[in-house]
């Protein structure tokens, strides 16, 4: 046996080895990548659920939103401030929606539940009313996507 038949013998050796231990890894990177996916959509699922309890648990507040999202332009300077930090949680959680959408960690079927959330809350004149005052508040990229969400009427 001499050195080209032994080196033949490795090389052959290495594809039936490294071709499975490839496969079996990126079979590992893949499931990796779904479970990370799926845990990010709990987080903001998470965030959803704790963000929204101020609008069930707070019935000062719940009548201080209802106010708001008829017209924001109408509330007295704190009721505003208490409205924008409110809106600013909301809109910040849609913005890291739009930003796990677009990094391929929500499917389109959810952003398509969000698009629509989204379309639902700027039908109301104060959330539209609060969005031109605070739309310098969210970075650009997601301004021009809640810009052309049309308002559910």
């Amino acid at each position: 046996m001499n050195w080209q038949m032994l080196t033949a013998i490795g090389q052959l050796a290495a594809v039936f080895f490294g071709i499975p231990s490839l496969i079996y890894f990126a079979i590992q990177i893949r499931e990796q990548t779904r479970e990370r996916r799926q845990a990010a959509v709990n987080a903001l699922t998470v965030q959803w659920g704790d963000l929204t309890k101020a609008l069930h648990e707070n019935a000062e507040f719940t009548g201080l939103f209802l106010r708001g999202v008829h017209s924001f332009n109408d509330l007295d300077a704190i009721s505003k401030l208490r409205f924008s930090a409110f809106q600013n949680r909301f809109f910040k959680n849609f913005e890291g929606m739009y930003y796990s959408r677009r990094e391929g960690i929500l499917s389109a079927e959810l952003w398509d539940e969000i698009d629509r959330t989204m379309s639902d809350f700027l039908a109301y004149d104060g959330v539209r009313q609060w969005w031109e005052t605070r739309r310098h508040w969210h970075t650009e990229a997601f301004a021009s996507v809640v810009e052309i969400v049309p308002p559910k009427g």
